[in-house]
């Protein structure tokens, strides 16, 4: 009966939601699409000619935001997922923090990248504090491969969440970037403990 209960809420609350209404209207795969957008209205990471790697990028619609709205970016997305194909975009299915494909990687663009994105987090499993904890994972693995791959001016954009390796990953932004923000998108639902890590010009 919970269960029926949980998912008949959330589909009325998928229905109210003005951002997937939008998303669907404007042709972008997600929702999440905004919190990209409203991420860089406030800090402008993104122009044209850029290079961008996209971590844990399906459905794509981060990807996809970058390809419609900048002039000729070259973008490689990566994910476990199949992801249709976006312009200006090359796919790659797997797991990112494997050795071949961050070869892969660097041999695509044959230099260092300008920017470096990833909206990944764990599929929940309703006890916040572990979901914290592994998306936390998952966003210093992001940080690390950001570290090694981007140029001196570059930027790194990686959603966690609030919660116990909150402090240790803004640690490790503030030692390896000299500009570190945390901003939590209007888009972003009020419920969610999500936040986002900006870093621009690592140290």
């Amino acid at each position: 009966m919970k269960k029926n209960k949980f998912s008949k809420n959330w589909i009325i609350k998928q229905k109210r939601d003005i951002y997937i209404k939008k998303s669907k209207l404007e042709g972008y795969r997600s929702r999440a699409v905004y919190k990209l957008q409203e991420i860089n209205e406030k800090f402008k990471v993104i122009k044209n000619n850029i290079l961008v790697v996209d971590l844990g990028a399906a459905p794509g619609s981060w990807s996809q935001y970058i390809s419609r709205n900048f002039h000729k970016p070259k973008i490689i997305s990566i994910d476990l997922k199949d992801i249709e194909p976006i312009k200006n975009s090359f796919h790659i299915k797997g797991d990112f923090t494997e050795d071949k494909h961050k070869k892969s990687i660097q041999n695509y663009f044959g230099k260092k990248v300008d920017l470096i994105i990833s909206d990944m987090a764990v599929n929940t499993t309703g006890n916040k504090s572990i979901d914290s904890l592994v998306t936390g994972e998952l966003c210093t693995d992001a940080m690390n491969f950001a570290i090694e791959l981007l140029n001196k001016k570059g930027s790194f954009i990686s959603k966690l969440f609030m919660g116990s390796s909150f402090n240790e990953i803004v640690a490790l932004g503030k030692k390896s970037f000299k500009d570190v923000y945390i901003f939590k998108p209007p888009s972003s639902r009020k419920d969610s403990k999500e936040n986002f890590i900006i870093c621009r010009n690592l140290r």
